[in-house]
């Protein structure tokens, strides 16, 4: 069977490997191997990676430019292709694309796009099917261990690894994290060559980097191109801050190592958007920094443990800026806070942005989320938030990431010409089933500047500036004062987002 790719018409697609792959089992069920016996597991490991990997080199000088052919000699042995095999779910009418991809979560977010519609509904049971796939990984210590991609190994039943040298050892999942996409594998040798490993925040927009590993299968190929963006927050993968790059990388690449100039690791190569389902310019990779602190803990506990601080949010516009009174359009505005939280707990709410995490800014929404997931459940941060045209300091102390946290006014219509909407009340099931226990009103009718914001009959709408309605009238008042333009915080489809409202 040929090797499948995670790669499609007009999708965000992992550069890599197989397709449908799923976890390969819950990493919390993995036993330690021998080889990591001792009191301070962590400790152990860390010890062991910094002992068999080479020590940092200064990076270039500005302007400087690298020697790809002394990196690639001295890490090409180090870079190692993962081979995969097992059985999947395919359903009957996936419409052509590689077995299981119509449940993987980028396809989902990408469904609606051009080419898409009306593929991957299932009709019944999914036979299982085999596959064979192959991706690339590294090795980060001499003793065995190598980081690739999680949706490489994803459901594979054997994994085996092949050195450069030609070698081949059967691999071991240590354990696997979908929240990071990274992967811990564990082959039985010594004396193996290893990576050196970087500093990805050392890394700037231009700094040229290297791609190595086996795209469409051929091992070993080298590629380069510079860093076009950092910090790029994808669909479905709010929890990584991605390094893209113009580096081809192409399926067969996932799990792969990206160099910087010095030949240091900087990320692992995991993803590529693509209309055509080869490379096209745009290439992601998982900052080392965010892999390793992954890798430390399945290798001490056998699982990765991510914070959760329970809030839905959004970037800020201008026109979001403008009408919250905010200086500039910065921050993560948040739409949603989920019940028994630890942002409820710490008295966030919806309508408030997120400018700060423990000092450290916070421009888009994606960095919140990056920033949160990287934290340890339990740990506690120090969030700026704008609120009320001022900014103050909440505390949160963090939930674990997958677990669950989880009713009037009377009926009648009401118009407000300045939106352009006719409003009523939600009754008390309306309430229930959309979950705005403190109000909300139901738009029946959208004209005007509503409508030419997005607003819909249908929508719910459950605050305005953040504050939460509870009435028609009192709509009307927070309308005598002639703002410019609202934020609108409208629930749609069970989900939650502010929309701003020009109103001249």
């Amino acid at each position: 069977m040929s090797t499948p790719s995670r790669t499609l018409a007009t999708i965000v697609a992992t550069a890599g490997l197989t397709a449908g792959l799923v976890a390969a089992g819950s990493a919390a069920a993995i036993d330690l191997p021998a080889w990591l016996g001792g009191h301070d597991k962590t400790a152990t490991a860390q010890a062991a990676t910094a002992a068999t990997t080479p020590p940092p080199v200064a990076p270039l000088p500005p302007g400087a430019l690298p020697d790809y052919r002394s990196i690639v000699r001295l890490n090409g042995p180090a870079v190692v292709g993962v081979m995969v095999s097992g059985t999947h779910a395919a359903s009957a009418d996936e419409g052509g694309l590689p077995p299981g991809l119509a449940d993987d979560p980028f396809f989902q977010f990408f469904r609606g796009m051009p080419g898409l519609q009306g593929r991957g509904r299932s009709r019944g049971p999914a036979p299982q099917v085999p596959f064979r796939g192959q991706g690339s990984g590294f090795i980060v210590s001499a003793d065995g261990l190598i980081l690739t991609n999680a949706h490489v190994v994803r459901e594979a039943k054997e994994v085996s690894v092949r050195l450069s040298d030609r070698r081949e050892f059967s691999a071991k999942v240590l354990g696997s994290d979908p929240t990071t996409d990274v992967a811990v594998l564990k082959i039985d040798a010594k004396g193996l060559p290893t990576v050196r490993l970087g500093d990805a925040r050392q890394i700037e927009v231009g700094d040229r980097v290297l791609a190595i590993g086996a795209p469409y299968g051929l091992e070993q190929t080298a590629t380069q191109g510079i860093v076009s963006a950092k910090g790029r927050s994808l669909p479905g993968d709010s929890a990584v801050p991605f390094i893209q790059t113009d580096a081809a990388v192409n399926p067969g690449n996932s799990g792969g190592p990206l160099f910087d100039g010095s030949g240091s690791v900087v990320g692992i190569n995991a993803q590529i958007y693509t209309e055509s389902g080869g490379f096209q310019g745009l290439s992601f990779a998982i900052p080392i920094n965010v892999a390793l602190k992954v890798k430390d803990q399945i290798v001490a506990h056998g699982r990765a443990e991510h914070g959760r601080l329970g809030v839905s949010v959004q970037d800020v516009n201008q026109a979001l800026a403008e009408s919250f009174g905010m200086p500039r359009p910065d921050g993560a505005l948040i739409a949603k806070v989920d019940k028994g939280s630890a942002a409820a707990q710490a008295g966030l709410k919806a309508g408030d942005v997120i400018v700060s995490v423990n000092g450290e800014k916070v421009v888009q929404a994606g960095s919140l989320s990056s920033l949160v997931s990287q934290a340890a459940p339990g740990e506690t941060l120090k969030l700026g938030v704008w609120r009320d045209r001022a900014e103050r300091t909440l505390e949160a102390r963090l939930g674990r990431a997958g677990d669950d946290t989880a009713d009037a006014a009377p009926a009648g219509d009401a118009d407000t010409p300045r939106l352009g909407l006719a409003l009523r009340p939600l009754d008390k099931d309306e309430r229930r089933e959309v979950g705005a226990e403190q109000g909300g009103l139901l738009v029946q009718d959208s004209g005007g500047a509503a409508a030419r914001a997005g607003i819909q009959a249908g929508d719910v709408v459950l605050a305005v500036n953040g504050q939460p309605l509870k009435s028609v009238d009192q709509l009307r008042a927070l309308l005598k004062n002639h703002p410019k333009q609202v934020a609108l915080l409208v629930r749609r489809d069970g989900e939650t987002i502010f929309v701003p409202v020009p109103l001249g």
